[in-house]
């Protein structure tokens, strides 16, 4: 893969006293071979070796509380906005330097700068135009419609994507109004939530049900996949946002920061800054089919062919506020079962 070279007087800027030091090393949940072709042309380009620990958010996080001082990590890079908010919950993360994060829109980072968005994804309704009209779909509120009934599917609503999406729901519309709606997009499942991402597309296409709430990215995956029912699936449905004239599509994204006991901070924050520079972004969306969170790179085009879209109008550090309160209610109403 093939990276334009960064800037090297912003690269000097970071590097500064890190001659000869350790490899930068990486806790990470994300498992794409983008990333690695990336952490390549980052050492090739600046002699810093890095090094990748993959494991499941939550073993991470407890990994870094447990380790303390000695840990080797350096950069905590997680993929949704709800794990890094835990993150910064029990206190494991260091400010980034604000002047990296210049070119991310704010609602991307954390105010006080401890992460910031390097993709994003939207959570959108896939739905079969043979089995939907387009003028069925309006908003995630007008699931909750009789005639949606035995016709949605997605998955556990204790994964994470699920959680930030009903945080943003409380987050615009208040409790009262999640409770209601909660209760209302069970009633029209066509099944019991289970699965990841993949399974809800391919059961929407198996005539399972009719639409799908899924990120956008699965979608690229499998249009481009080695698998060919995969890309029959994507060929055959298609993508909605939801909510354009009202409180816009739920965006999330994914990001990292700087751990706090990090011993190669000023490589990892160059890291960060690489990560962020157009060039990279537009790796990431041509190759990953993720949107960048820079402004001025580019979609890949089976992205782009979907349109531009209004996103909710939300920081996502505010989402933090209320994944208790998610969990707990989801809990109550049954709603896996």
């Amino acid at each position: 893969m093939k990276i334009a070279l960064f800037s090297l007087l912003v690269m000097s800027i970071f590097l500064t006293g890190c001659d000869d030091q350790e490899a930068l090393v990486i806790y990470t949940d994300r498992h794409y071979e983008t990333d690695d072709a990336i952490y390549d042309a980052f050492t090739l380009e600046t002699g810093i070796e890095v090094e990748i620990l993959s494991a499941s958010a939550d073993e991470l996080i407890q990994r870094i509380q447990s380790e303390g001082v000695n840990t080797p990590a350096d950069l905590l890079f997680l993929t949704d906005v709800g794990r890094l908010e835990r993150a910064v919950d029990e206190n494991i993360l260091a400010p980034v330097d604000a002047s990296i994060l210049s070119a991310v829109p704010e609602r991307y980072r954390h105010p006080d700068h401890f992460y910031t968005g390097v993709t994003k994804r939207a959570r959108v309704l896939v739905y079969h135009p043979d089995r939907v009209a387009l003028s069925d779909l309006s908003t995630y509120e007008a699931l909750t419609d009789p005639s949606m009934q035995g016709r949605i599917v997605l998955r556990s609503s204790q994964n994470v994507y699920n959680q930030s999406l009903f945080a943003s729901f409380i987050e615009l519309n208040g409790e009262e109004a999640f409770d209601s709606w909660l209760l209302g997009l069970k009633d029209n499942l066509a099944r019991r939530p289970s699965g990841n991402d993949r399974d809800q597309a391919k059961a929407v296409f198996s005539g399972e049900a009719d639409i799908a709430i899924m990120n956008t990215y699965y979608m690229g995956k499998m249009a481009f996949s080695d698998d060919p029912f995969e890309r029959e699936v994507a060929a055959a449905l298609e993508v909605f946002f939801p909510n354009q004239d009202t409180t816009g599509t739920h965006v999330n994204i994914t990001g990292l920061g700087v751990v706090k006991n990090a011993d190669n901070k000023a490589a990892a924050e160059a890291l960060i800054a690489y990560l962020l520079s157009e060039n990279v972004q537009n790796v990431f969306a041509s190759t990953n089919y993720e949107y960048p969170v820079i402004e001025t790179a580019t979609v890949h085009p089976y992205i782009d062919a979907w349109g531009t879209f209004n996103e909710q109008p939300i920081n996502l550090s505010t989402l933090g506020d209320w994944y208790q309160t998610v969990s707990i209610k989801v809990d109550e109403s049954r709603f896996d079962q």
